[in-house]
């Protein structure tokens, strides 16, 4: 009878204690999300990038079509299997305090923690680079959220393989309709194409800037290279 009646209490306890992880885990889920985006640290060398960029890389990794929305439960599986992610450089816009990583495709994945390169052919500094990136809440620090709330014509944009360092300028900030998949496609012009979701989640923010040229990294001014590396290891 003693035996049943504490077993009855503790399960009791046990049924409590997972209802307030359960309501706690609710309350705090956008604080959790953010928490486990912004806490992501790979170590962004040249030799892993190196690696990284002859590693073969499914078609189906572009499909921006398969793209969801970013929710704690696909953020969560994205650090459970951040080990898939590609890093292949960085991005920094130092005006806005945003500097993240660069990975192949754009698999949900990818874009939990990362910019996504949105064609397999793209080349820093070549034709149209093209990035897409998740636009969290307003005030979020991570990501493409940044880029959506303060990104503005003028304004440099670095990109960085670890061997060099190359500058954009920021020439066009437009909302566009999510069906122009056509500003992703290859240019003869060497421009970058930021593309990110608006505060409805049906259209895009796309936010173009003009290449302006290359240094090798310990080159690039020092306000630049202590941006590029100011949350990764970089060696």
């Amino acid at each position: 009878m003693g035996v049943n009646m504490n077993l009855k209490s503790w399960l009791k306890r046990a049924g409590w204690l997972l209802l307030v992880l359960v309501s706690l885990a609710l309350i705090f889920n956008q604080q959790i999300k953010y928490y486990l985006v912004g806490s992501y640290r790979p170590t962004i060398t040249k030799t892993a990038i190196a690696q990284n960029q002859q590693k073969k890389v499914d078609q189906k990794e572009f499909d921006f079509s398969q793209t969801k929305d970013l929710d704690f439960q696909a953020v969560a599986k994205a650090r459970a299997n951040q080990q898939a992610v590609n890093i292949i450089g960085e991005i920094s816009i130092p005006a806005i305090k945003m500097t993240i990583p660069i990975a192949t495709g754009v698999s949900n994945t990818t874009l939990a923690l990362a910019a996504g390169t949105m064609r397999p052919d793209q080349q820093m500094g070549q034709g149209n680079y093209a990035l897409a990136g998740h636009n969290m809440a307003h005030g979020s620090k991570i990501l493409f959220s940044p880029l959506y709330y303060h990104a503005k014509v003028g304004q440099k944009v670095y990109l960085t393989d670890m061997k060099n360092v190359y500058t954009y300028r920021i020439y066009e900030r437009k909302f566009i309709l999510a069906t122009r998949v056509d500003v992703v496609n290859d240019t003869p012009e060497k421009i970058l194409t930021l593309i990110t979701c608006d505060a409805t989640g049906a259209n895009r923010l796309m936010v173009r800037a003009k290449y302006e040229g290359k240094v090798a990294f310990d080159q690039a001014p020092k306000h630049v290279q202590q941006a590029l590396s100011s949350k990764y290891t970089n060696k």
